[in-house]
């Protein structure tokens, strides 16, 4: 006899109540963080080798509750990436706007962004805030596979009844394992990451009626390409 497949209700309940639980993690480790920093103002100036290694320790508690909180804002994200407020927009705004987030630290990094829209790209029905997370998520992705620099280019494009957004990079790319791996939740192969970041937008783009697909060769670069439906902007 097979056992019985959990519903959608019980997967969003689920999902509601995990979102809860890091949420309160999120807030205890706030306060044990702010607190870490009061106990590593009063060993500010160790004058003992005693003093020395317990601000040491003081420290690296720190920086592990800064990276218990990130990984609760990263999940927040992944469990509420399918409560949207969407509105019609130009995807092109959109874009500009992300480009101008990340372009300084590119730049800095050796990596030239360009941005490529096509004339007269029909709108989208985005949560503007969602959506430029995840874009930001695939940018960040795509800049940390060019550790000696690099291009990353944008395409916008109309395919039918769809908006079409190519982000194609010069990084150091994807074997087939990692590909078939890349939208697993906390899968990362980077030191620091949380592998809930391509999870994410990915979660974000479906949630918006999208599809996202990846094509990448090791030494070869990466495409991600993003479509959405495209819909008409009210006059």
């Amino acid at each position: 006899m097979e056992a019985e497949q959990p519903s959608l209700e019980q997967y969003t309940e689920l999902a509601e109540m995990a979102g809860g639980f890091i949420h309160d993690i999120k807030n205890h480790l706030g306060t044990l963080s702010l607190n870490l920093q009061l106990l590593a103002e009063d060993f500010e100036t160790p004058e003992s080798q005693r003093e020395r290694r317990a601000l040491d320790r003081i420290t690296r508690l720190g920086e592990e509750c800064a990276k218990l909180v990130e990984l609760s804002s990263d999940f927040l994200r992944f469990a509420r990436a399918q409560e949207l407020k969407r509105e019609p927009v130009s995807l092109e705004r959109v874009v500009d706007r992300v480009i101008d987030f990340v372009a300084p630290t590119a730049k800095q990094s050796g990596i030239e962004i360009t941005w490529f829209p096509a004339p007269s790209l029909p709108a989208v029905s985005l949560d503007r805030e969602l959506f430029e997370q995840a874009l930001l998520n695939l940018l960040l992705n795509a800049e940390q596979a060019m550790p000696d620099g690099g291009s990353i280019s944008l395409i916008g494009r109309a395919e039918a009844d769809r908006v079409c957004l190519d982000v194609i990079d010069t990084g150091c790319g994807m074997s087939p394992e990692q590909l078939e791996k890349v939208f697993r939740p906390f899968h990362t192969t980077k030191k620091n990451g949380t592998g809930l970041g391509l999870p994410t937008a990915r979660k974000v783009i479906l949630a918006h009626g999208g599809t996202i697909e990846i094509q990448s060769e090791p030494n070869r670069g990466t495409k991600v390409t993003i479509r959405l439906p495209a819909v008409p902007i009210p006059t």
